[in-house]
């Protein structure tokens, strides 16, 4: 469907406009087509923030107006003494609690935007699951759609190419190898960025959607090849209730969460993942997830959608498998070497983070 004719039917549809006929079709369109269903939601989002920013508008035109008619009547005299009537209080009093409201409403409005700058997506259909990769072609037709594009090409993508999609990646060889998930992945190709803010053109090694992995190689010049990886991939099961954190990018710096393993399996008892208790948010796709001796336990994919808090974790023993696979496959592919000791156990959470946050990658995927 072309771009312009689906988001007006997008907003037919949140509307009302559209004939019983045509709102089954698009209804169905949104469970079969999650891109569409997404957009749907941001797309409604975008109009609310929109509303609540007119109120505060007129809010503020409202008490602008007030406040020069008190100062033509002369209740109010500023910079002197409050006149016996004491209107200026009860001005106050009156309007202070919309003030907040205002000010609220514009904080909302300005972290609306810049979540629009975020990187939003595996081939995991059910809409009882949220992938956790941001579909970066959604967020530029809502800028463009509203006149605020973001130019979010920079200078490592090609000419001409088309950002799709984005989410987390980690190193597992010093080299420049990194693991992320298959469903951020959509394009052609790929760069990723450190949490310095430096960009590195990367090439697509593997890409294993059963397990919902893929392997990028770093192959930019301009990379130093780090000298050790402090943390370890986990061979064996981890434990119910154990501590977990991870680091990734839902925004475009590196973000912090915590939680711990509440799961044995993945989603209806999926074995390839655990279930994990955690905050995460679009864009966190790809990224490690650690126990507390820095050792990765999975890589986090998915969300439940109607449970706050229930994510989803690729186990890393499927790290192993993929790798093993990729040598066989490839004898290019031999001297890859997962890192087998953790040099964090026993470390603080914050010199943790210090030692690992170098080796966690912001990662888009784009198309020529």
């Amino acid at each position: 469907m072309d771009d312009f004719l689906l988001l007006d039917a997008i907003e037919r549809y949140l509307s009302g406009e559209m004939s019983a006929e045509e709102r089954n079709y698009f209804e169905n369109l949104r469970k079969t087509t999650p891109e569409i269903d997404q957009m749907v939601v941001e797309h409604n989002m975008f109009l609310h923030q929109i509303a609540d920013y007119a109120a505060n508008i007129q809010i503020k035109q409202t008490l602008h107006e007030t406040h020069q008619h008190l100062l033509e009547r002369g209740d109010l005299n500023e910079g002197g003494a409050l006149s016996p009537k004491g209107k200026v209080i009860q001005f106050w009093n009156k309007y202070k609690r919309v003030t907040a409201i205002a000010a609220s409403v514009g904080g909302v409005i300005a972290l609306f935007i810049s979540g629009l700058a975020m990187y939003f997506s595996t081939s995991v259909n059910d809409p009882k699951l949220e992938q956790l990769g941001k579909d970066l072609e959604v967020v530029k037709k809502n800028q463009e759609a509203q006149v605020n594009i973001i130019n979010e090409v920079t200078s490592k993508i090609p000419t001409n190419a088309r950002l799709l999609s984005g989410g987390s990646g980690f190193l597992v060889d010093p080299k420049g190898y990194i693991v992320t998930n298959a469903h951020i992945l959509k394009g052609t190709g790929a760069i990723v960025v450190n949490s310095k803010g430096a960009e590195f053109k990367s090439s697509i090694v593997l890409i294993d959607h059963d397990k919902d992995l893929a392997i990028l190689k770093i192959n930019d010049e301009e990379y130093e090849s780090v000298k050790s990886i402090p943390y370890s991939i986990q061979k064996s099961n981890s434990s119910l209730g154990e501590e977990i954190f991870t680091l990734g990018y839902p925004r475009n710096e590196i973000v912090y969460g915590m939680g711990y393993l509440s799961a044995k399996t993945g989603f209806d008892g999926d074995s390839l993942s655990y279930q994990i208790q955690i905050s995460a948010n679009p864009g966190n796709s790809g990224g490690p997830v650690f126990n507390k001796n820095g050792e990765v336990i999975g890589v986090l994919s998915t969300r439940q959608a109607q449970a706050d808090g229930v994510a989803f974790a690729v186990k890393s023993k499927n790290i192993h498998s993929i790798i093993e696979d990729l040598k066989k496959s490839d004898t290019a592919f031999r001297k890859v070497k997962l890192p087998a000791k953790s040099t964090l156990k026993g470390v603080e959470r914050k010199t943790q983070i210090n030692k690992v946050e170098d080796c966690v990658f912001f990662v888009k995927a784009y198309t020529k």
